[in-house]
């Protein structure tokens, strides 16, 4: 007839880490670089408090940061100078979960986004502008930022951090910049 029997059923598991064809673990990482920007209140202070909360952030190592520069704003000239650079991130992060990092620092720093003009005022801005080679465009996420080959106060300090930079299409941030 029937017998009883325990039946230990297995919960489902997590994703083991990455490991190499010998079965050594993998770290996978990813070399991103955040532009940096702040044109109300303590520009330098609210830059530098973004840069820690990054930098103290599980799976985010801040490598890097370019010397900050006064640029004029662009887009809506009726507010004060920006402070931007840019930074190096070492990250264990996909791109839209980096993004959303990156979103709640600005939050956190007091930014509002939706409100005012566009380009206008911002106590801090931090844009994902490269995510290794890769070329994203998806809702809320495009990388390499859109306007990043337009921009003097993006590809300065790019160039500052790596100056053999290249974009995933092959351009390099010194030809750019020559442009």
């Amino acid at each position: 007839m029937f017998q009883r029997h325990k039946v230990r059923t297995a919960r489902p598991t997590r994703p083991g880490p990455l490991k190499d064809v010998s079965g050594k673990l993998v770290r996978v990482e990813h070399k991103a670089y955040v532009g940096l920007g702040a044109n109300l209140g303590d520009r330098e202070a609210t830059i530098r408090r973004a840069v820690e909360l990054l930098d103290a952030t599980a799976g985010i190592e801040v490598a890097a940061v370019s010397t900050l520069r006064e640029t004029d704003p662009v887009g809506y000239a009726d507010q004060p100078r920006f402070l931007n650079g840019a930074a190096v991130l070492v990250t264990r992060l996909g791109p839209q979960a980096l993004l959303g990092r990156l979103l709640a620092v600005e939050r956190e720093l007091g930014r509002v986004r939706g409100e005012g003009p566009r380009f206008g005022p911002r106590t801090i801005d931090l844009d994902l502008l490269l995510y290794g080679d890769e070329v994203l465009d998806e809702p809320g996420l495009v990388v390499p930022h859109p306007r990043l080959a337009e921009r003097q106060f993006v590809l300065e300090p790019l160039h500052e951090l790596d100056p053999r930079l290249r974009l995933p299409d092959g351009r390099r941030v010194s030809e750019l910049l020559e442009a």
